[in-house]
């Protein structure tokens, strides 16, 4: 037990410092462990892989907000808090949304938790409900984000046509964000362009082009000047609130988590509708804690006795070497998943006071040449000219919903449109129509 929480405590180290990289997802780093893993066998076995991975997604979870706060390079689970926690940045605020953060992320931690005596009985009935359910649910979600980026304008263009396509410009956006990358999306999977040998990166460079990109060209075309940070030593949170946002994120979280390729930022998006949240500071915070529950909960549906669940990146990739099937393993994997969740919580106050005193130091905009570098390095390195490419195409997609006021979740039709095809079988008809036969 010992041996394999000092596992998780190593992942959950080497995450807190990979985390504030921008755009380097954890899974990336993970399916570079996993491609060595023969290499190092000897004294990494399955099992302590797996608490090492457990470690590495939990840390990540809680810390990968420092960069969308501060360094403007989201992922497509961080979209939502970006927006007030900028607002928050903008008000010389911004480790106090680093912590508001991670409040939810603590909170979301304690729902795992709690669901350990009930969660060999609870998820497995859930599964056998919605097995047959799956296509009309996933595409009720997308008519609801599609439908929910109703037609809205200021009233104060000209009357006439003007005043028709200020309403209505977002909405077109949206939708044309919608569709380009799910065509983008259905490229990939028929037609991949990245070499095989990193096929398993395949939406690395859609994503940073679509997510990552088109805020930082926005950050270097808007010159922003970012006021002096102030380390607050207290937070305004009640009880209420915090619960509010936790209930909120934790059922947004759970759903995208079980539910298969709804992310985390969807999950949060749902979860707010439904809880209708008005204030920030709740929002923030089921932000924190639908990540937490997202990435980390995804994983833990592995461990759980009778369910065996794989869902996320990581449970693909130690699918492949390790299996968990008892109550024991399930019970360990939730107090590593502990364990990692309260260290990093407490690294990632560090890890923002880190980021805070770099951008009083270095100018915003050499920052955001430097983060904007630092994405295409990534996309270069891990997949070469074609995945460059590829994020390019992509990044021409993301800037439509920044350039006309959008929702940036649209984008998620990268993996959204082929997919609720797919399982309505109507997949490869389309891809037939588009030529990807």
């Amino acid at each position: 037990m010992l041996d394999l929480m000092l596992w998780s405590l190593t992942g959950v180290m080497g995450a807190s410092l990979l985390a504030l990289i921008p755009a380097l997802h954890i899974y990336n780093v993970a399916g570079f462990i996993l491609l060595l893993s023969p290499s190092l066998s000897p004294f990494l076995t399955p099992e302590r892989m797996a608490f090492l991975f457990l470690g590495m997604i939990t840390g990540y979870a809680m810390l990968n907000t420092i960069t969308s706060i501060f360094l403007s390079a989201p992922d497509e689970s961080t979209l939502f808090i970006v927006l007030p926690g900028q607002k928050y940045l903008l008000q010389h605020r911004g480790y106090e949304a680093v912590v508001l953060t991670g409040i939810g992320g603590l909170g979301g931690l304690t729902v795992l938790v709690l669901l350990t005596p009930i969660a060999s009985y609870l998820f497995p009935l859930i599964r056998e409900i919605l097995r047959h359910h799956m296509t009309w649910i996933l595409w009720t979600i997308i008519a609801y984000m599609l439908i929910s980026e109703w037609p809205k304008g200021s009233d104060r263009a000209p009357a006439g046509w003007r005043r028709w396509w200020d309403g209505w410009k977002s909405l077109a956006a949206g939708l044309a964000t919608f569709l380009l990358s799910g065509i983008l999306g259905f490229i990939l999977m028929y037609r991949p362009v990245i070499p095989v040998q990193v096929a398993y990166q395949n939406l690395l460079p859609a994503f940073v082009g679509l997510f990552a990109v088109p805020w930082v060209i926005q950050n270097l075309l808007a010159r922003v000047d970012l006021p002096q940070q102030h380390i607050a030593q207290t937070i305004d949170a009640p009880p209420g609130i915090i619960f509010q946002g936790t209930a909120a994120g934790a059922l947004g979280g759970l759903f995208a988590a079980f539910f298969p390729v709804v992310t985390g930022g969807i999950g949060g998006f749902l979860a707010g509708h439904a809880t209708a949240q008005r204030d920030e500071r709740a929002f923030i915070i089921s932000q924190g804690a639908s990540k937490i529950v997202y990435y980390v909960g995804g994983f833990l549906l592995f461990f759980v006795p009778g369910l065996h669940l794989t869902r996320g990146g990581m449970a693909w990739m130690i699918s492949t070497r390790y299996s968990a099937y008892t109550p024991t393993q399930y019970y360990q994997a939730t107090a590593a998943v502990l364990l990692s969740g309260v260290v990093a919580f407490f690294l990632s106050l560090l890890g923002a006071r880190l980021i805070i005193a770099l951008i009083a130091r270095v100018s915003y905009r050499m920052i955001s040449f430097v983060t904007l570098g630092i994405l295409l390095a990534v996309v270069l390195g891990m997949t070469g000219l074609r995945g460059l490419g590829v994020c390019a195409v992509a990044t021409g997609i993301g800037l439509i919903p920044v350039l006309w006021g959008s929702r940036r979740m649209n984008a998620m039709g990268v993996l959204l449109l082929p997919i609720a095809l797919n399982m309505a079988g109507a997949g490869d008809t389309i891809a037939g129509w588009l030529g990807l036969l």
